[in-house]
């Protein structure tokens, strides 16, 4: 099983010109550990579950290009970018940039956009959901258009690209891996199912919420011709670690219990972000007690 570091917040007892540097750290300290991948949420305002609008928040794609320059092994995605924020082309172009740059590390995560207040306080256009799931399924006909090389026009309802020019390609063949966020069961996991490499679902329904989940993505998996195992599956979650379990922490067997839970499931990668990202400790922890044990866990049905 593989793990994996979100970094919602960028909010940290730190003076506001040394953002750059925590951030920088972090990831650092997260290859150090061990971990599988690095993912930032794709947001320009702070989101309410996790602070006030007004609170930092670095753009997602900017930031794992720096992150790229700081690391040399950890995979970097965003969990996820909204359909709405950027013009399809221009998306694939960022993505394709941040893949030729970080030597092949990146994953493309995206959905269906959910922040109205962020769209209205930048200008950005906000159409009615189904519209967005309609831009969302052009959108990854687009990329996976552009990644295959083929310059033919493109005549959506919503996109027309005279060229879908893409140079450089990416490093990764045919294409760096499509992670779709969200666990909508009619159409999110129908274009799981379709066009991705990879779904995210939040562990924090428990799991008989995941298994069902996970068992309607076999279904449209099975509608379609498509081997449910092609699809790897990710969670997120957020823990707090400490080595003690003081103060309603996990300590590092009950981390590698919770993730040995969720690969039982058949969950392939545990993404989570910690509250404490900026300190030692967590980084230490995972690095000696948890990752080299989590690696050792087999997924289900793998």
């Amino acid at each position: 099983m593989r793990l994996g570091l979100q970094v919602p917040n960028f909010t940290w007892p730190t003076e506001e010109g040394a953002l750059g540097d925590t951030f920088a750290l972090i990831a650092e300290r997260a290859e150090r550990a061990g971990l599988y991948s690095l993912w930032v949420m794709d947001h320009f305002f702070q989101i309410p579950v996790v602070g006030p609008a007004e609170h930092e928040m670095l753009e997602g794609w900017s930031a794992l290009a720096f992150a790229a320059g700081r690391t040399n092994r950890i995979r970097l995605g965003t969990l996820v970018t909204g359909v709405t924020y950027r013009h399809p082309g221009l998306l694939v172009k960022t993505a394709t940039t941040l893949d030729v740059l970080s030597h092949g590390r990146s994953y493309f995560g995206i959905g269906a956009a959910w922040y109205e207040e962020e769209h209205r306080g930048l200008g950005v256009p906000f159409p009615p959901l189904a519209e967005r799931f309609e831009r969302l399924e052009e959108t990854l006909q687009i990329a996976l258009q552009m990644w295959a090389g083929d310059e033919r026009p493109f005549r959506g309802k919503h996109y027309q690209l005279e060229r879908p020019l893409n140079s450089p390609r990416p490093v990764q063949q045919p294409h760096p891996p499509i992670l779709i966020g969200g666990g909508g069961e009619r159409k999110t996991l129908r274009l799981v199912a379709r066009y991705a490499d990879a779904c995210n679902l939040f562990a924090y329904g428990g799991r008989e919420q995941l298994l069902h989940k996970l068992e309607v993505l076999r279904e449209h998996c099975e509608t379609i011709g498509r081997p449910y195992e092609q699809i790897e599956k990710t969670t997120l979650s957020s823990l707090r670690l400490s080595r003690d379990g003081r103060n309603g922490t996990l300590s590092p067997a009950a981390a590698v219990d919770f993730f040995g839970g969720l690969a039982e499931l058949g969950i392939d990668q545990a993404i989570f972000s910690l509250p404490n990202v900026h300190e030692l400790e967590p980084f230490e922890l995972l690095a000696t007690e948890i990752v080299p044990q989590v690696e050792k866990i087999a997924v289900a049905g793998r």
